[in-house]
């Protein structure tokens, strides 16, 4: 059998990246030589290089982009959407020479961008997500980009997903299609169905994300792209886990700069209350301890599947892979939602029973102590480790095979 080479593209956050470690693992297993497309930070390429896999920086730097001032909005988005777009096409070319198929994720100008790379060269194209709210669905309302609200009259929605489509094409479609001129290519009159192709891959688990079939569009559901984790954790976080009970974890990742600076001393004294322990995860606002009481520990990036077995509940922004990890591990959840999926996500977590969400991102410590409250209690405990026992484990595999069947079609 040839060897199938593959470019993986993404643009994002840690979130964004994280699945295509397991992706590119599961695909050099079976062989095929794998290329990653991501924003140029310094631990997604650490990440990456552990697998034995290597970076070609696209755009700027996510953390740099997430924690700079003015946030995201309807007047400076197409701007960064553009910049993002020239990016890949001055760089991705090079990086997909040679390739058999090219997998894009991310930010949707970044898997359009992608896909617009593909088409020049005449690779194979699939085009994922990790989280199924951008995917068009009569049976819910799509999400609103940052400045441009849906019309409060407008209910069907079927149209609302044809404003949303407008949306994306306002924001995004200049760009795109000014670049895709440089290079020979014809314009785009519908940017989101382009980037998302004929089939797009829906990479997240059936029982925490269940899809339901639309004649609309052809969605192939692979299950999360994970990977078992082995790497030890810390000594010292090992000694702090060992010296009592099961603390709660706190971690807000990326969206820790969201959740403000305020979250740490909430969170530690919400937990308190509850007669538990602190782990404060520090992501990227590197939160901290607010005193020097030996029932906190403050840490950075860990093994958060070893970690995750071993504490009392999660609290968490509802990122997909975060909320994924806390169900596979069996540990009830608090999710304080910050934006996009992560609502959706919060609410997941409450219909199945396996932790609750909070109402609102900026939590009070007499909020989020009820909220653990809930989390905490046997009933939700029992209900969490019989989920974990139904959350798929081979996501990665299935879509890596089903990746080099489009790269290769005699295989």
């Amino acid at each position: 059998m040839d060897e199938v080479r593959v470019l993986l593209s993404t643009y994002g956050s840690r979130g964004d990246v994280e699945p295509l470690v397991g992706l590119a693992v599961r695909l050099r297993e079976l062989g095929a030589e794998v290329r990653v497309c991501a924003p140029p930070d310094e631990d997604f390429a650490e990440r990456m290089a552990g697998v034995g896999v290597s970076v070609v920086g696209v755009g700027q730097s996510a953390r740099a982009l997430t924690t700079a001032a003015p946030p995201p909005s309807m007047g400076n988005l197409p701007q960064r959407a553009a910049e993002l777009i020239a990016s890949q096409f001055e760089v991705m070319p090079a990086a997909a020479e040679g390739c058999d198929v090219l997998m894009a994720t991310g930010a949707m100008p970044a898997i359009a961008g992608a896909r617009s790379i593909a088409e020049k060269l005449g690779i194979g194209y699939v085009s994922a997500i990790f989280q199924q709210l951008t995917l068009p669905s009569p049976q819910r309302p799509p999400l609103a980009y940052p400045g441009r609200p849906f019309p409060p009259e407008v209910t069907d929605n079927r149209a609302l997903w044809d404003l949303d489509a407008q949306s994306i094409d306002a924001l995004f479609g200049e760009a795109l299609n000014t670049n895709r001129a440089s290079i020979g290519l014809p314009p785009v009159d519908n940017v989101r169905d382009y980037a998302f192709g004929d089939r797009p891959w829906l990479a997240t688990d059936p029982v925490l994300d269940p899809w339901h079939e639309t004649p609309d569009l052809d969605v192939v559901q692979t299950g999360a792209w994970t990977l078992p984790d082995e790497r030890p954790l810390p000594q010292d976080l090992e000694a702090f886990l060992q010296d009592g009970a099961p603390p709660v974890y706190v971690g807000f990742g990326s969206m820790a700069v969201r959740a403000g600076q305020d979250a740490a001393r909430v969170a530690i004294e919400a937990v308190r209350a509850q007669g538990r322990r602190v782990l404060v995860g520090r992501g990227w606002a590197d939160l901290g301890l607010i005193d020097e009481r030996g029932d906190c520990f403050a840490i950075g990036e860990v093994n958060h599947q070893q970690m995750f077995r071993q504490v009392a509940a999660v609290v968490h922004h509802g990122g997909a892979g975060t909320t994924t990890t806390a169900a596979r591990a069996g540990a009830p959840q608090v999710v304080v939602p910050q934006l996009a999926d992560q609502p959706y996500w919060a609410a997941r977590v409450a219909e199945l029973g396996i932790g609750t969400a909070h109402d609102g991102p900026v939590p009070t410590v007499a909020s989020l102590s009820a909220a653990l409250s809930t989390a905490l209690s046997p009933e939700t405990g029992a209900r969490a480790k019989a989920v974990a026992g139904t959350v798929r484990t081979d996501g990665a595999a299935a879509a890596a095979k089903l990746l080099l069947d489009t790269g290769n079609p005699r295989r």
